[in-house]
């Protein structure tokens, strides 16, 4: 802690501050995330793997870390960028400071720097590759003086543009898997610090048998492509039995668990390049099979369907998304953790778009007619994050009673 670190991005720009976590060099896409709280969440969700994530807000790990709030069994992401942190954390749940488990993930951290002017940078310019050197090893003191040399310099920054995020959603399937509590546990849990589901007009169910009433007997595949441990939890808050089941499972071996309904789970990564995953989302749907999907789920099921989608400029990262939902007019507020999008105009004639982002006017939703599926682009399962989409589960549960009556 306190050694001499830094970020390089591709386009040569360097910021300098001091290093905490583990100390080395690591090459990884930057990116930022708007979120006031949830450092815990965003640190754990696979969906960060191959990134090095910058926190806007500017002091982290006041409450410390906690492993029941972990979205899976560890740190996906390369690096991690604040403006200050906290050494000494104070909240009765606290069961550790973020530099040791940074230290314990070897996730290398930065500090120190302005990280307004390095989101102004990425915002403006759009996501880049970064190299985070922190430390006094070896490679890290030949990577600080190739910094001073303009010939050295310009080769390390051909070695960071050529850095691709590779096997994302293999990388991280099924991690959520070995944080996974039992329905007891998570009920007992919802109970005690008040997360439990909440209405569309924002009321929460705290009779557990009255929340679980209208999924009880409900089977869930999980089709866990980088799953947050929240997307279970929810689906067992609301009664139905939840089988997770890793990326590269066919639609077989689905059919053969009788599910009453497949859950496409978030995951990392460019949603093209999993071809296979595609092909099996393919076959889901033409046995119409009840199916919602989140994030990358969302997208993989319109590529399945025939729309596209793009790389966006800087993604949406963070707590306070407003998302448009064109059916009623109400805007809520999201949790979101994305780089790409299906691309409004490429839906075909049986999706409807259902969700729209405020702020860009990106999809963040689509209706199937023909099928009975939807899927968001945010994060109904809110953890950290607002609670507002939360009835997004409630909505699945009826479409696979729908289904069966």
């Amino acid at each position: 802690m306190n050694s001499r670190a830094c970020i390089v991005l591709a386009n040569g720009q360097v910021f300098e501050g001091k290093g905490f976590g583990a100390s080395g060099c690591i090459t990884g896409e930057a990116v930022f995330t708007t979120g006031m709280t949830g450092y815990i969440e965003t640190l754990t969700d696979p969906s960060y793997f191959g990134q090095i994530i910058t926190q806007t807000f500017p002091l982290i790990g006041n409450y410390g870390v906690i492993k029941h709030d972990f979205e899976s069994e560890k740190i996906h992401a390369r690096g991690y960028i604040v403006r200050s942190f906290c050494e000494e954390p104070s909240n009765f749940r606290c069961e550790g400071d973020i530099d040791s488990f940074l230290k314990s993930n070897n996730i290398i951290g930065l500090y120190g720097i302005d990280t307004r002017r390095l989101t102004k940078v990425l915002r403006e310019s759009g996501v880049m590759n970064g190299r985070l050197i922190s430390g006094d090893s070896p490679e890290a003191l030949k990577e600080f003086a190739a910094l001073e040399n303009p010939a050295e310099k310009e080769k390390l920054l051909a070695e960071i543009k050529a850095y691709t995020i590779k096997d994302a959603v293999k990388s991280v399937t099924k991690s959520a898997t070995k944080i996974e509590e039992s329905a007891s546990d998570v009920f007992k849990s919802s109970a005690e610090y008040r997360a439990v589901p909440v209405t569309k007009d924002g009321l929460k169910i705290n009779d557990s048998e009255e929340a679980m009433k209208a999924g009880k007997g409900k089977k869930v595949v999980l089709w866990d492509f980088g799953a947050k441990a929240n997307i279970r939890r929810e689906l067992l808050k609301r009664g139905a039995e939840v089988v997770t089941v890793g990326c590269d499972t066919t639609a077989e071996q689905i059919f053969a668990l009788n599910p009453d309904g497949v859950m496409l789970s978030n995951g990392p990564g460019d949603p093209q390049e999993n071809v296979s995953i595609i092909s099996e989302i393919k076959k889901i749907c033409e046995a119409k099979v009840p199916v919602f999907g989140i994030c990358l789920g969302h997208q993989m099921l319109a590529l399945a369907r025939g729309a596209h989608t793009s790389k966006l400029r800087y993604g949406h990262r963070g707590g306070n998304q407003p998302v448009k939902q064109l059916s009623t007019g109400r805007v809520y507020i999201s949790s979101q953790n994305h780089g790409y999008a299906v691309d409004n105009d490429s839906l075909p004639s049986d999706a409807k778009l259902s969700f729209v982002n405020t702020n860009d006017g990106t999809c963040e939703g689509i209706t199937y007619t023909d099928i009975p599926a939807f899927s968001v682009q945010f994060h109904p399962e809110a953890a950290g994050g607002p609670l507002d989409t939360n009835f997004l589960f409630d909505d699945f549960i009826s479409l696979m009673n729908n289904q069966s009556a």
